[in-house]
């Protein structure tokens, strides 16, 4: 997937306004590095959507920051977060 079309995505789908800053940095983290996303943060990850949050891993991994990552495991761990997220978010308990 070229860099520009991770941008358009992101752009189109207006994904950077979609999160506030704290949830955005708490799904980073556990994203990138290691730690846990909490329930407020998950609900946010969830509305963002499944487009946004992949084009937005997908970016940051096209950073020069992160070259030394291997890109299959964030994308791995991505998807298990976003998985955890909607499990939890879907789940009744949270809603009762």
């Amino acid at each position: 997937m070229a860099m520009k079309e991770n941008d358009q995505i992101i752009k189109e789908n207006n994904c950077e306004t979609k999160m506030g800053l704290p949830c955005v940095l708490e799904a980073f983290t556990s994203i990138f590095e290691t730690g846990s996303i909490s329930n407020k943060c998950c609900g946010e990850l969830v509305v963002l959507g499944k487009v946004c949050h992949s084009a937005l891993v997908k970016r940051t991994l096209e950073n020069l920051l992160f070259k030394d990552l291997c890109p299959s495991k964030i994308i791995a761990k991505s998807i298990q977060i976003w998985n955890n997220c909607l499990a939890l978010i879907d789940s009744p308990s949270l809603s009762a």
